[in-house]
């Protein structure tokens, strides 16, 4: 998912361990409901009620998780819905609205869970296995942008407690969408546009209240919460703070009692000099890369991306410009995911190239580059990849172009720009991606050719001049419809080093999901879900001591 509102315009990908057959991995534990966890015994003794004041990079603007596309708004909706399954503190999932595993068909394509008796939503109607099925299929009937999420559904089957939903293939990574949230369906159906901005309700332990887009949003405790255990918290102020600086401001005085994303530049200010807090940070499950048109212009000669490749590199890039706040990442994969999947790591490090401006010059000239071609790169409104997009900027010029641009747009014009494919429009763009632990989330919506993706999410378009593209990208679809985890892992290697050898992405970095936290915040813990900040779950119940 990119990012358009936070780090990344986030297709909403969820979290869990990886599972390559048709048999479960990470399901742990099978104890219902969001009950919160034990305090740690070296924390001050949790105060009820309170108010948790958490600044945000950016606003949310929706909450209707059948259509919100965004990292802040998926940030609220969490708190206000449940899943069938959840995350726990790491990559597992655990049973949330569901009772105990879910049972698969032999042949991978057919997943059965048991819905809970007793959860409700906060309107007090019970929550149905037909709101179940309402909720997984309206994002492809609706045609939203999280259809792709879904579409590998055929159909959705109810008897009783139990929920069926039978596969059009074996979905190797099925696992992961059975965490979508679950929304009533009498209440959408009744009025979308209010269910989506004004008052949406869902089944979690924090209900809506009041929000300002830019402002605010404030959540408080459910008082008729289903769960066994109910939060310390009262109530959740939500504070939208773009500007880095200013929120380990009001981290420092006060107004803020948890921050998200510290800067790289201010991590020894908030480490080193503010004494009542701290930085609680994690390695993300996310990528962030500098992409090629390989659509139109001289970016669709694999000569060309080489040659660019040479004018800079980006291990001091990264060193520069994201560290500490994230590490250097050498494929798409994240190296959680890479490392469980038994990727060729020491290969794939060793295909990016260190600086060499002759190189890149006499490639350049191989290729018939005329040196007045006016280069466009575009970046979003993120200081760290704007400094990806600068330093290669920097290099072109060294190599003797003069015509170099570097464009910050804002979410929306970038948005319209980078899945055009006209090298008027950009030749490169840096860019991010948030997903679950599994290949599949990295590589279909980034390097595919189906008609959910080309154009819509992978503005590259890689393959577009390259039977090595088409052939990497039918690698990851193949691997997408199989739910044999040696034979997925073994096209996604072949898929992957060929793009990374044709140089279609240039991986740069990985975030940490980082938050600096005050000292009287008790519980408080980052994840690697970008969307998640478990205040209260199956693991923790955050508390405000003041």
């Amino acid at each position: 998912m990119t990012d358009e509102h936070d780090n990344w315009h986030v297709r909403r990908r969820r979290l869990l361990q990886g599972l390559g057959g048709a048999s479960i991995v990470g399901i742990a534990g099978c104890a219902g409901g969001n009950g919160g966890g034990d305090t740690p015994t070296d924390s001050p003794t949790p105060v009820p009620g309170g108010t948790l004041r958490l600044a945000q990079v950016k606003s949310p603007i929706e909450f209707d998780p059948i259509v919100l596309n965004d990292v802040p708004s998926g940030e609220i909706a969490n708190n206000i819905y449940n899943g069938l399954y959840e995350y726990d503190a790491g990559t597992n999932l655990v049973p949330s609205l569901a009772e105990g595993e879910p049972q698969v068909s032999s042949d991978g394509t057919a997943w059965t869970v048991t819905l809970r008796e007793g959860p409700t939503f906060h309107n007090g109607d019970p929550v149905t296995p037909e709101d179940v099925k309402y909720s997984f299929e309206a994002p492809v009937d609706e045609e939203t942008e999280n259809a792709s999420e879904l579409n590998m559904v055929d159909t959705i089957e109810t008897e009783g407690q139990d929920i069926t939903f039978n596969l059009k293939f074996p979905y190797g990574a099925f696992i992961h969408n059975l965490a979508w949230s679950i929304v009533p369906k009498s209440v959408r159906e009744e009025d979308k546009a209010a269910f989506n901005t004004e008052q949406p309700i869902g089944s979690g332990a924090f209900q809506f209240v009041d929000w300002q887009e830019g402002d605010y949003v404030r959540l408080e405790r459910w008082d008729d919460w289903w769960g066994e255990e109910t939060p310390n918290l009262s109530e959740i102020e939500f504070v939208p703070i773009e500007e880095g600086t200013t929120r380990v401001t009001t981290l420092r005085n006060g107004e803020n009692d948890v921050i998200k994303e510290i800067p790289p530049k201010l991590w020894s200010t908030v480490t080193e000099e503010i004494d009542d807090a701290s930085i609680d940070a994690v390695p993300g499950i996310g990528y962030f890369y500098l992409a090629f048109n390989c659509k139109e212009g001289p970016t669709t000669d694999p000569k060309v991306r080489e040659a660019i490749d040479y004018v800079f590199n980006m291990d001091q890039a990264v060193s520069n410009f994201v560290e500490p706040t994230g590490v250097r990442q050498y494929s798409p994969l994240p190296l959680s995911v890479a490392e469980d999947w038994d990727m060729p790591l020491d290969e794939w490090k060793q295909i990016p190239h260190d600086k060499n401006i002759d190189e890149a010059s006499a490639l350049f000239e191989e290729a018939g580059v005329p040196m007045d071609y006016q280069w466009n790169i575009i970046v979003p409104p993120d200081d760290k990849r704007e400094q990806i997009g600068v330093t290669v900027s920097n290099g072109l010029k060294e190599a003797g172009f003069s015509n170099v641009s570097v464009q910050r747009l804002d979410w929306g014009a970038f948005l319209d720009k980078y899945i055009t494919g006209d090298p008027n429009d950009y030749n490169m763009y840096t860019l991010g991606w948030a997903g679950t632990p599994d290949p599949d989330a990295f590589t279909y919506f980034l390097f595919g050719r189906t008609d959910d993706t080309l154009g819509v999410t992978n503005g590259c378009f890689y393959g577009d001049n390259s039977e090595r593209g088409k052939e990497a990208a039918q690698n990851f679809v193949d691997a997408r419809e199989s739910a044999d985890r040696a034979e997925r892992q073994q096209l996604y290697q072949e898929g992957i080093t060929m793009l990374l050898e044709d140089r279609a992405h240039l991986p740069a970095y990985n975030l940490k999901n980082s938050f600096g936290v005050k000292d009287y915040v008790s519980d408080f813990a980052a994840v690697p879900t970008t969307d998640q900040f478990h205040i209260f779950s199956n693991h923790n119940n955050v508390s405000v001591n003041k």
